[in-house]
Order: structure tokens, then C-alpha cells, then sequence
């Protein structure tokens, strides 16, 4: 059995799990998860070795992509984002459709209605109180986990409820198969959440789901509970094509150490204010001051190297910077001190934090700032251009 390797692409609609489901995957924190919709902004590569199992699969490495949720766009970000979908969907050896299994799908002449979700997820608890005061773990309030009824765009809608569709939503799904029906790779199904429904609701949502397109596979999983993903896996296997690594064995993500901490500081942003202000919001690392290497090997006792970093949160309005800064600055604080100890986690050091928040009115209609925001061109910038040889400038 030859090597294989490919590139996976995860779709879905906002708040079907893919970053959890992604990091799950991969073993690491490579995608922020919050409860909010629309976490993810940007294109994110997960990287997972394989190792060859005798009699079942060959070895293989596997680049998951995360995207943002599929959404019909509004802004100049919106449309960054979608585009971001449509490059994912480009270069792919495989595609992931993941379906949140306690949300009816709305899709033209289907009127079928969600699987209720279990009693002790229900929409009265995740409205109660804010998920940090709950004996939940983090995966608990994982991106959609838990469903979170201040949002609009989560859509559990119970039988009892208005019989007047959704028509953003229906849009919006219909716009989900729409981008299948241009694709000539497989595509798997994923029933994601089914730890919150009951089992004997999972086959006729399997049934109706089927019926939509032509998958490869239809797997139900718990991302969250790593429910179905080793069967996930094995399936992937068998359609990725032979061919050689695309990245080193041990490295898990191609995103830089700069990125990801602006990630962390924007998922602190999305977790600890509510109201427009997430969505509003923008984080650019400006300056990134690594620990040179020590001489000699440190004692025991002594401290961990410090890393520097100083980073500006954007906003569009007074009133969000307002907001972000808090009474006496406790809300900036709260934030960068939950940011700097996933931080000090990620990069092994000690790390100095230092936030400030700029109003840049409508930067989620400039063009030239939402492109700024991707890392692939921060990277570029950064990266020095190395002038001719003279016998190459001939």
C-alpha cells in the first residue's frame, strides 16, 4: 500500500462545527471556537499524519482546511470570507459538507423539522447565563455546540414554533448545495452534534439528508466527543490519491506563531463582549518580539524566556471602543489576560501583552484593510526580498 495525501476541504454553515471539528482532527488548537457565528475569517490549514494500519489503510497525511461559514455576503469582509470558501473548494482532493443535526435544514420543498435536542441542552440553559459561569468544559461551548438563542443565525427551529420559513436561512442552505453541485471530488456528509438528539430521531435525518446529493459517505459524528471521526478518517484514506507529503511529519498547521496569537486575542474579543462588537472587530500583531535563544542550557529554576507583543484591536465605533476598553479598562484587561496564558501555552514562554484599541470607521467595507488582515500577505510583507544576482538581472 502507497503513501497517500490530499487536501481536505470542511464546508458548512455558520455554527455547524467545523473549528471544533477541525481541531479535534488534527490533536491541536489550529482554529479559534467560540459559540458566536462566523468565527472563522480566513482559509486554515490542519495538518494529520496517518500512520499506515496493516490489512485496513496506508500511512497518509491529510490537510484539512477550515473555512468560514457559508453565508450569502453583505460586506467587503463577507465577501473576503466567501471568497476564502470558493478557494478552499479549488484545491481539494476531498470535501467535507458537516450539517448541524439539531437544526432543520431549509432548503426549497423540504419542510422536515429538526431532531429536538436533548433536554439538557436546551436553548433556556445557554440563555440562563453566560457558558463561563457553567461546569462546562471549553469544548462545551465549542463553535455551535451549545445552542446560543441570542444569535440569529442559529436555527433550531421546534415544531410548535411559527410555520413561516426562514427565508435568509433557506437561501443560504440552498447556496450550500449549490456550491456541491459544481464540485467532481467526493464529498462526505457529517451529521455533526448527534450526542444532542435523540438516536431513534439520527436515521430518518440521515434518510432525508441522503437524498440531497450524491455522497460519497454519510457519517454521523460528535465532534466534540470525537464520536465517528476514527471511521471519518479511515474512509478519507481510501479516496485521497497517492502522492507524497505536502508538509513536515511533525508540523500540524502552516499558519506563522503570528497569526495564531492574533487569533487567540480575537477569540477572547468574540467570548468576553456580546452585541455587534465581535463582529466589528479586528486584531493586527504589530509588533512580535521573540526571546533570543539562550547560550547555555537554563537551570531548573530558572525563569522561561519573554516573549513581547504588542497588538491593535480595530473597531468600527466609539461606542464598541468604549466597550472593549471597559470601566477603568477592566474589559481590555480580562481580555488580554485570558489571551496571554493561551499564548505563554502555544508558544512555551513567558509573554508580555500589550493592547490598544483604534477606531477605523467601516473597515469592513475597505477593500485594501480586510486584505491586509490575511496572513499570507502579512507574511509577504514581512519576508524581505533578497535583490538579483547580476548574472539574473541579465
Amino acid at each position: 500500500m502507497k503513501f497517500r495525501s490530499g487536501f481536505v476541504s470542511i464546508i458548512g454553515r455558520p455554527n455547524a462545527g467545523k473549528s471544533t471539528l477541525m481541531n479535534a482532527l488534527v490533536g491541536e488548537k489550529v482554529a479559534i471556537v467560540t459559540a458566536k457565528p462566523q468565527t472563522t475569517r480566513t482559509r486554515i490549514n490542519g495538518i494529520l499524519e496517518v500512520p499506515s494500519r496493516k490489512g485496513k489503510h496506508p500511512g497518509a497525511q491529510i490537510v484539512f482546511v477550515d473555512t468560514p461559514g457559508v453565508h450569502k455576503p453583505n460586506s467587503t469582509l463577507d465577501k473576503r470570507m466567501m471568497q476564502e470558501v470558493h478557494d478552499a473548494l479549488e484545491t481539494r482532493d476531498a470535501v467535507l459538507l458537516l450539517v448541524d443535526a439539531t437544526r432543520r435544514l431549509e432548503l426549497p420543498g423540504t419542510s422536515a423539522e429538526a431532531p429536538e435536542a436533548s433536554p439538557h441542552f436546551s436553548d433556556k440553559e445557554s440563555s440562563d447565563k453566560d457558558a463561563s459561569d457553567k461546569d462546562l468544559s471549553q469544548a462545551d461551548v465549542a463553535e455551535g455546540d451549545l445552542p446560543a438563542s441570542d444569535t440569529p443565525e442559529t436555527l433550531v427551529l421546534p415544531a410548535k414554533q411559527s410555520k413561516k420559513r426562514d427565508t435568509k436561512a433557506e437561501s443560504e442552505d440552498a447556496f450550500v448545495f449549490d456550491l456541491l453541485r459544481k464540485l467532481d471530488c467526493p464529498v462526505f456528509l457529517l451529521i455533526n452534534k448527534i450526542d444532542l438528539i435523540e438516536r431513534a430521531k439520527l436515521l430518518p435525518l440521515i434518510q432525508q439528508l441522503s437524498s440531497l446529493h450524491s455522497f460519497a459517505e454519510v457519517i454521523p459524528i460528535s465532534a466534540r466527543k470525537h464520536d465517528g471521526l476514527e471511521r471519518l478518517m479511515e474512509k478519507l484514506v481510501e479516496v485521497l490519491p497517492e502522492g507524497q507529503r505536502y508538509f513536515p511529519k511533525e508540523q500540524f498547521t502552516d499558519q506563522p506563531e503570528r497569526f495564531l496569537v492574533a487569533e487567540l486575542i480575537r477569540e477572547k474579543i468574540l467570548t468576553e463582549t456580546g452585541e455587534e462588537v465581535p463582529y466589528a472587530s479586528a486584531v493586527v500583531i504589530e509588533r512580535f518580539e521573540e526571546p533570543r535563544p539562550p547560550s547555555k542550557k537554563p537551570k531548573p529554576d530558572e525563569k522561561l524566556p519573554l516573549t513581547k507583543i504588542a497588538a491593535a484591536i480595530y473597531c468600527e465605533r466609539q461606542g464598541q471602543k468604549a466597550i472593549l476598553i471597559g470601566k477603568g479598562g477592566s474589559k481590555l484587561k480580562a481580555i488580554g489576560t485570558a489571551a496571554r496564558r493561551e499564548i505563554e501555552s502555544l508558544l512555551g514562554t513567558r509573554v508580555f501583552l500589550e493592547l490598544h484599541v483604534i477606531v477605523k470607521e467601516n473597515w469592513r467595507e475597505s477593500q485594501g484593510f480586510v486584505e491586509s488582515l490575511d496572513w499570507r500577505r502579512q507574511v509577504e510583507e514581512l519576508t524581505p526580498v533578497e535583490p538579483l544576482k547580476e548574472e539574473e538581472q541579465k
